[in-house]
C-alpha cells in the first residue's frame, strides 16, 4: 500500500500542475464560446482511443497493487499521456473526481448475443443479437429501473482518497454529468438490427409499444436521479464533445439540487441511419421530447448521418448541438445548422488506421469541414473518436492532432 500511495502522489503532482494552468482555463473559455454560439475558433478533441495500442514505455503501465487505487492511477496516467502527446483543446479537471456510488437495478432484460473478436485486446467486437422482445408478452419483461445511492460507501471512498491525495489536489464528489438516452441503440441489442428494421415497416404499432415502455422506464430513471440530487453541474465532457456553457446551470439555479433544466441531454438513434426522415421523427424524436427535451440544452446524434434531417431535429426543445459524421454531407449540414446550433463534426477515424497517416487527405477533410462552417457561420467542434485501431502506431494520432491544430489556428 505504501508504494501505491507513493505512486499516486507523484502522478497527482504532475497532473495538477497540468490542470491548474492558464492553458487549461483558456480551453474552457474556448469550449464555452463554441457552446454559447459565440465561437472564438473551432475546438478539437480526441477521445475513445485504442488504449491497448497506445503504450509508450511505461507511461501507461499500472503499478498500483490495490485494484481500487488503480482506477485513480489510470485516470492520472491516461490524462497525462493525452496532454503530453495529443492535447488538442482537451480540458483537465482541476480536481480529482470521485464518482458517487450509484446502483441501478436493471430493466429486467438480459441481452442474448454471440460475439466475434478479431483482436482479443480490443473492446471492439462483432455482435450477433438474439431477439428477446418479439411478442407483446415479451414486453412484460420490461420493468422500471430502481436507483439506489450508496451514500455510506461514497463517503468512505471520498475520505480514503482525500486522505491520500487531498493535500496535493482538490478532491471532489461527482455525479451524473448529463442525461443520455439511446433507446434505439438499446432496442437493436434486444432485438437485432434486421428484426428491428423489418418490424418498423411491418409492425409499427408493436414498435411503438416497445419504445413507449422503454421511454417510460427512462423517465422513471431520470426522475429518480433528479430526486436523489445525483446530477452534476461541473462535468467533463458531453460524450466526447465540449460541455461547458454559460447557460447551464439555469438562471434560477440557487446552488442547491441540480435538476434536469440545469444539465445537458444527449440523444441518438444510430440505427435510424436506415430509415426515412418521417419515420425517424415519429419513432424517436417524438419520444425524445419527453426525455432530453426536458433538459436545459440538448445534443443529438452520433454516427447516423443527419445532414438531411435538421428540420426534424429542430422540434427538440432546447436543441443546441448536432453530431455530423463522416457519412454526412458537411456542407448541407452546415447550411441547415447555420448559426442556430453547434455543428459537432466527427472526422473519419479510419484516417489513423493506416500504416502511415495520409496528411494530404486529412488536410482536405478538415479544410472541407472548416470551409463549410465558415461559409454558414456555424460554431463548430471537431472530435476524433471511435478509434478502433491506429495500426499499433500511436504516432498516427499524434500527427493527426498536430496537423489539425495547425489548420485550426489558421482558421
Amino acid at each position: 500500500m505504501h508504494d501505491d500511495i507513493k505512486t499516486l502522489r507523484k502522478l497527482a503532482v504532475i497532473y495538477y500542475r497540468m490542470a491548474n494552468n492558464e492553458d487549461n482555463y483558456e480551453n474552457i473559455r474556448l469550449h464555452r464560446a463554441v457552446n454559447d454560439l459565440r465561437q472564438i475558433r473551432p475546438v478539437v478533441l480526441i477521445d475513445e482511443l485504442p488504449w491497448h495500442e497506445m503504450g509508450i514505455g511505461d507511461e501507461l503501465k499500472l503499478v498500483c497493487q490495490d485494484p481500487w487505487l488503480q482506477r485513480f492511477e489510470w485516470f492520472f496516467r491516461s490524462q497525462i499521456y493525452k496532454k503530453r502527446h495529443m492535447p488538442a483543446d482537451m480540458i483537465m479537471q482541476p480536481y480529482l473526481p470521485v464518482q458517487r456510488v450509484i446502483h441501478t437495478k436493471d430493466l429486467g432484460l438480459e441481452v442474448s448475443e454471440s460475439i466475434l473478436a478479431t483482436d482479443n485486446e480490443s473492446s471492439i467486437v462483432s455482435h450477433d443479437y438474439k431477439d428477446i422482445l418479439s411478442t407483446e408478452e415479451d414486453l412484460e419483461k420490461i420493468k422500471d429501473p430502481v436507483v439506489i445511492y450508496d451514500h455510506e460507501k461514497t463517503m468512505k471512498n471520498y475520505e480514503k482518497i482525500g486522505d491520500i491525495l487531498g493535500d496535493i489536489i482538490p478532491v471532489k464528489l461527482t455525479g451524473i454529468p448529463y442525461l443520455g438516452v439511446v433507446t434505439w441503440d438499446d432496442i437493436a441489442r434486444y432485438r437485432g438490427v434486421t428484426n428491428l428494421l423489418i418490424d418498423l415497416a411491418e409492425r409499427p404499432e408493436f414498435m411503438h409499444m416497445i419504445v413507449r415502455k422503454l421511454t417510460d422506464a427512462k423517465i422513471s430513471y431520470m426522475e429518480q436521479i433528479e430526486a436523489l440530487g445525483l446530477f452534476d453541474n461541473d462535468p467533463y465532457p458531453l460524450h466526447c464533445t465540449p460541455i461547458h456553457t454559460s447557460q447551464l446551470p439555469s438562471g434560477d439555479y440557487m446552488g442547491e439540487r441540480i435538476t434536469l433544466k440545469d444539465i445537458w441531454g444527449r440523444g441518438t438513434a444510430q440505427i435510424f441511419a436506415s430509415v426515412s426522415k418521417q419515420m425517424h421523427y415519429e419513432f424517436d424524436i417524438e419520444y425524445m421530447k419527453e426525455t432530453i427535451g426536458r433538459c436545459g440544452l440538448s445534443y443529438y446524434g452520433c454516427c447516423e448521418p443527419l445532414d438531411k434531417k435538421i428540420d426534424i431535429l429542430e422540434k427538440l426543445p432546447n436543441l443546441r448541438k448536432i453530431s455530423i459524421t463522416p457519412w454526412a454531407d458537411v456542407r448541407a449540414a452546415a447550411e441547415g445548422i447555420n448559426t442556430k446550433y453547434v455543428l459537432s463534426s466527427k472526422p473519419n477515424p479510419a484516417t489513423v488506421s493506416e500504416s502511415i497517416l495520409d496528411k494530404d487527405n486529412l488536410r482536405k477533410e478538415i479544410k472541407a469541414i472548416l470551409s463549410a462552417c465558415k461559409e454558414h457561420g456555424c460554431s463548430c467542434d471537431i472530435v476524433l473518436k471511435d478509434i478502433s485501431t491506429c495500426h499499433r502506431r500511436p504516432e498516427n494520432i499524434f500527427e493527426w492532432e498536430k496537423t489539425v491544430m495547425e489548420l485550426i489556428k489558421c482558421f
